[in-house]
């Protein structure tokens, strides 16, 4: 595997894996909308500006369009679902409900079914990866629901998991639709109307009513800056290239890394207890990782 192949995956796994922490922090000041909003508008910019003093072609109207949707499904359909779900939802159970990302996936993308379902390993590998999903899903429920916000945490795991599909669309869409743009531009278009169209759910939930930036916190700014330039320009840009190099399912293996990640470090900063039926759940899905990617491995 091309050494650039294997540092995209690392960007996606440990990275990701550590901003469901992140915007546990910093979503005690901020609103989860207004951040995913500042958050991929000026990493979006930061890309654009470094495609434009690298003097990148200049994207088409078509390639505008394209990526534009793409990325307001992605990240405002999906990381913008996890934001607003993480106010109810622990960071460590956000993540395990986002790993069921690569099962929609092989469901949705109907132009590689004859290679996921050509390779048993692939297959094998998704349902090892649903059973570790399910291991995480009932103890993060059991663990996570309290009776005092129950029902908005319900509504969290649902938000999440249609916020899952959503991201799925948008990475199949930006995928097969294959406009000729340099990563970089594309990601900064993806991110930059992310960012713009983030404004709309954020003034409809009414985030700005009462809200005060002398509010946020120090955390909250530091919280915003790692989202930004670790999570969005650096891993989000790498996804983007997996997306093109790598099948789909493969790239959105990250979703079984993360929550290895997002647990560990829930322990560690966030003093979150972790059960056996957890410590079962990781394990089985870095098995499941393996048995998906093992074709690669092998090459």
């Amino acid at each position: 595997m091309p050494v650039k192949v294997i540092l995209a995956f690392a960007a996606v796994y440990l990275i990701w894996g550590s901003t469901y922490l992140a915007a546990q922090f910093g979503l005690a000041t901020i609103p989860p909308y207004l951040m995913g909003s500042m958050r991929f508008a000026i990493a979006g910019l930061i890309l654009l500006a470094w495609s434009f003093f690298s003097k990148k072609p200049m994207p088409g109207k078509r390639a505008i369009i394209v990526n534009s949707v793409g990325g307001i499904l992605m990240l405002v359909g999906g990381s913008g679902s996890v934001l607003w779900s993480q106010q109810y939802l622990g960071s460590g159970l956000a993540a395990i409900l986002v790993a069921s990302l690569p099962i929609w996936f092989v469901l949705l993308d109907r132009k590689q079914w004859p290679y996921y379902f050509g390779d048993k390993r692939v297959i094998m590998g998704v349902i090892l990866g649903f059973i570790g999903i399910l291991f995480l899903f009932g103890a993060g429920v059991r663990n996570g629901l309290q009776a005092e916000k129950g029902w908005m945490q319900v509504i969290g795991i649902g938000v999440i998991l249609l916020g899952c599909i959503a991201w799925t669309i948008g990475s199949l869409y930006v995928k097969y639709k294959a406009v000729q743009v340099d990563v970089a531009t594309s990601a900064g278009i993806q991110l930059f109307s992310a960012g713009l169209f983030s404004l709309f759910p954020s003034f409809l939930t009414g985030e700005w009513n009462g809200f005060e930036w002398s509010q946020v916190s120090t955390g909250g700014w530091l919280s915003l800056l790692y989202l930004t330039i670790p999570g969005s320009v650096i891993a989000f840009m790498s996804y983007i290239y997996l997306l093109s190099v790598r099948p789909a399912a493969q790239a959105g293996t990250y979703a079984y890394v993360n929550p290895v990640i997002a647990v560990l470090l829930g322990v560690i900063f966030a003093h979150e207890t972790v059960s056996g039926w957890q410590v079962l759940g990781l394990i089985t899905i870095l098995l499941s990782v393996l048995m998906i990617n093992w074709s690669n491995y092998k090459k």
